[in-house]
């Protein structure tokens, strides 16, 4: 089996987010691997393609901010130092691949929705990390309530 030692954990700050946590720590328990955590936020010019003539900044700085505050409470849970807590702007699974080679992670640690049908088709953040990804990951299938 392998062992890794630096472990990226993906996290869309949603209510799941709390299952991929709980997974991330008994790996992080089961190998002694140190933990990063990551948050990707879309820049909002990508969700609207730019078609809104408005200054949309102080939103995004509200956003991040907000998802800060939120990956710290998330961080504590495991004793994840802030260096080790990423907040990024762009596309989720580039974000995930480009941090996870910076950090030289061998996993990353990610939900996913098991979508059927036409998201499925549309793809996913979780199917995009892995088929990016230069190391293993792992999809940990969360129970929406």
């Amino acid at each position: 089996m392998a062992s890794y030692k630096r472990v990226l954990v993906g996290l869309d700050l949603s209510e799941e987010s709390s299952q991929v946590l709980q997974k991330a720590g008994e790996i992080g328990q089961a190998f002694s691997a140190d933990l990063s955590l990551v948050h990707v936020i879309e820049p909002l010019t990508f969700a609207y393609g730019g078609d809104i003539p408005m200054d949309l900044s102080e939103v995004q700085e509200q956003l991040q901010s907000q998802a800060k505050d939120q990956l710290r409470k998330a961080a504590e849970k495991l004793n994840v130092p802030a260096e080790r807590q990423h907040v990024v702007l762009g596309q989720p699974a580039t974000e995930i691949h480009r941090l996870a080679e910076e950090l030289e992670v061998d996993m990353i640690v990610i939900g996913s929705h098991g979508r059927h049908g036409l998201a499925l088709l549309l793809g996913s953040t979780a199917n995009g990390v892995l088929h990016g990804a230069g190391c293993d990951v792992l999809a940990v299938r969360v129970n929406v309530e």
